[in-house]
């Protein structure tokens, strides 16, 4: 088994299964039952499930996709996207999430957090944390899709995180979503060296090489990767895919 977790991120918008550049310009690339069924046979370690269109439409939840999913999934599954209430998270959890990624409500409501931990465990609340570099090269949280600054430091925000319970970070480069380019490795350090829970470093990831650097020299606890998991080739043809265990082990 391996040490470090090696995580497909999903991405779902309009119920179908996306992927972005920088956030942006969302392209289909599936139907996310049939990447679970495919990941499911590759056993992968766990899966992160993120509806990119839920806050900005200001809804809940799909909780019908959600429960087709979960149904359809044999391993760890965590979801986030419109989790604002603690029923919220209930009914997830009732659905079989086995754990909640909570991004721009953190920010705009931290305590939250420490309700949410207290009610149903750290070690089922993650928060994410999207992050992008301002016009003078600083690092920023950004909310609402990454649409939104919020002036906070990634790094205070990772520790507050802590401190209110949260078990684990999701941190995500806007910079280098769906790039292919690697990992930003100062931005996982910064923050992994900062906090003493588990780090899920996202964002960048082209070949599984990227993946040992994120662990190595970024000292993530996990690795977590879209483009790499969907497309296949130079033309980025769609096709699910996840590495061998002997291949991730050539690496991690």
């Amino acid at each position: 088994m391996l040490k470090n977790r090696v995580i497909p991120c999903l991405l779902i918008k309009n119920k179908g299964l996306v992927k972005t550049v920088r956030f942006t310009e969302p392209k289909y690339v599936g139907d996310p039952i049939n990447a679970v069924n495919i990941f499911n046979e590759k056993e992968v370690d766990e899966i992160i499930l993120l509806d990119i269109a839920a806050t900005l439409e200001g809804r809940e939840p799909d909780y019908d996709l959600i429960s087709n999913i979960a149904g359809e999934c044999f391993i760890p599954l965590g979801y986030g996207g419109g989790v604002r209430s603690q029923e919220c998270i209930r009914k997830l959890f009732n659905l079989g999430i086995e754990k909640v990624v909570i991004n721009s409500y953190a920010v705009e409501n931290p305590e939250f957090i420490r309700i949410a931990t207290a009610s149903f465990g750290s070690q089922s609340i993650v928060v994410s944390i999207d992050v992008k570099r301002n016009v003078w090269g600083k690092y920023e949280v950004c909310v609402n899709g990454g649409r939104k600054r919020t002036k906070h430091d990634p790094v205070i925000f990772a520790q507050e995180m802590e401190a209110l319970g949260a078990g684990e970070i999701f941190l995500n480069s806007i910079d280098r979503d769906g790039t292919a380019q690697g990992y930003d490795l100062k931005l996982i350090k910064l923050v992994s060296e900062a906090v003493n829970i588990p780090v899920i470093a996202c964002g960048g990831a082209g070949k599984l090489e990227d993946f040992k650097t994120a662990i190595e020299a970024g000292k993530a606890s996990a690795v977590a990767a879209g483009s790499l998991f969907v497309f296949q080739g130079k033309h980025r043809a769609v096709l699910i895919s996840y590495p061998s265990a002997e291949a991730l082990g050539g690496v991690l």
